[in-house]
């Protein structure tokens, strides 16, 4: 056998030997910690998890505080969420919902694209009241234009083209933004209006960009 292919054998054998290795530690690792002594993520002791925090700015620590949806959700995060439960949610954050002073739901499209773009507003070095946005690019894509966006949600490219401008739509759309989880239960997408982060009238820019045939999103 030639010289160089025994030195590359010895070193791949050496590589699965570390490869197998690796896998037994981690495998011990988990072992530790889903040892039946431990207690799951769902019951730390959340005061000394708190302690581990600092108010700096305008995040006080009042923003660990969860509320009941946050309670609930984080109760069975690690298991499936009851049809009781899920519809209590729901019908307790659409209650939460509250529409523009105008009652229009749907407003200017380039505020909209304007405040999509902008990720600032409510982090421990903005002001309290500077500029504020909804940052939707990092979770979904919304034209074909941006080279740059999360997939954290789906995309909504073409979102009004798709379901067009009817009232219903409006108002889904509308209360999707503002409160999420009166649509789903649980939701990873932020509250937006319920949590203060969008104005309603902002809110209804936001429905404008999604839904007006002249945005990009529609293009």
């Amino acid at each position: 056998m030639h010289p160089a292919s025994s030195a590359n054998k010895r070193v791949a054998v050496r590589v699965a030997a570390l490869a197998i290795l690796a896998t037994s530690v981690a495998v011990g690792i988990l072992g530790c910690v889903s040892s039946k002594n431990e207690a799951p993520a769902t019951q730390l002791n959340l005061p000394s998890i708190k302690d581990s925090f600092a108010a700096k700015g305008i995040a006080g620590l009042d923003r660990l505080d969860q509320d009941e949806v946050q309670r609930l959700c984080t109760e069975f995060a690690d298991k499936p969420l009851p049809p009781a439960v899920s519809e209590k949610i729901q019908l307790s954050q659409m209650a939460t919902i509250k529409l523009p002073a105008s009652g229009k739901l749907i407003g200017d499209w380039k505020a909209g694209e304007a405040l999509a773009q902008e990720g600032r507003g409510l982090q421990f070095s903005d002001k309290e009241n500077g500029p504020q946005g909804g940052n939707c690019y990092a979770c979904h894509q919304l034209t074909h234009e941006e080279i740059s966006y999360g997939n954290l949600g789906p995309s909504l490219f073409n979102y009004g083209k798709l379901r067009g401008q009817s009232a219903a739509v409006s108002q889904y759309t509308y209360g999707k933004i503002y409160n999420s989880q009166a649509y789903s239960a649980c939701s990873s997408m932020p509250r937006f209006g319920h949590n203060h982060i969008l104005t309603p009238e902002q809110i209804a820019d936001v429905v404008a960009l999604l839904l007006d045939p002249q945005s990009p999103v529609n293009r």
